[in-house]
């Protein structure tokens, strides 16, 4: 077999970072990892990449093998190559991302590895450079909620404009103000108000909405800058 002389090997790895909304609360789903160094330790899923597999059918199966998880779309976020990011020898990380609606895969989790699910504001404390890959992650996250609903889709067939606001509280990491964000989501025309209404949370209520889909489809290159700052919501 030929080979490139005078070159240093190394590893190529994949870590999946997972996001999930459960209606309430946007949360990061972590394993103890099963193996050394830091075994037992809080980490994203990862593994090493095959020589007869591409980084993203390396990231696929990784997930399914970590956490039973099954069919997600996950983006490429970054490569991270710090040379002392792994204290065992060199190697390089590609990291994944994904969104996904908790209720959607929860039949498939598997409790193999001690898969869970962690509130963004509760996360232990992650192996190696984790925690910055988490971080790189919800900032790209941020970007592409600003330009494009594209958190809608998280969201059941069904459900409340408190529900949407903690959404994107839990994205942006801040309190917004109702008001304002109930006024700017109506404005967009892409809710349908129905006559039915949640009373579970409060005695009152709040009605439901479901979204326009017409309307989405329409205008989803067109909601630019909806949170440019989530400070003046």
């Amino acid at each position: 077999m030929t080979r490139y002389s005078k070159q240093t090997r190394l590893l190529l790895a994949i870590d999946c970072i997972i996001f999930g909304f459960d209606g309430q609360e946007l949360k990061l789903l972590l394993i103890q990892r099963g193996f050394e160094p830091e075994m037992g330790k809080w980490s994203l899923m990862g593994g090493f990449v095959q020589s007869d597999e591409s980084p993203e059918d390396a990231a696929a199966r990784i997930l399914k093998q970590l956490t039973g998880l099954d069919g997600v779309y996950m983006e490429q976020l970054q490569v991270f190559g710090d040379p002392r990011r792994d204290p065992v020898e060199r190697t390089v990380s590609v990291a994944y991302f994904a969104l996904i609606n908790i209720h959607d895969y929860e039949k498939q989790l598997s409790e193999e590895f001690h898969a869970e699910w962690f509130p963004l504001k509760k996360i232990p404390k992650l192996v190696f450079d984790h925690k910055q890959m988490v971080e790189m992650a919800r900032e790209r996250i941020r970007y592409k909620a600003a330009f494009h609903p594209i958190l809608f889709e998280l969201l059941p067939e069904k459900f409340t404009l408190p529900q949407l606001q903690s959404l994107y509280e839990g994205v942006y990491d801040a309190e917004l103000d109702k008001r304002n964000f109930s006024r700017k989501i109506m404005s967009t025309g892409l809710l349908i108000k129905q006559q039915e209404k949640e009373k579970e949370s409060s005695r009152k209520g709040a009605f439901y909405y479901k979204i326009n889909k017409r309307q989405y489809n329409a205008q989803f290159n067109a909601f630019l800058n909806f949170i440019p700052n989530p400070g003046n919501l």
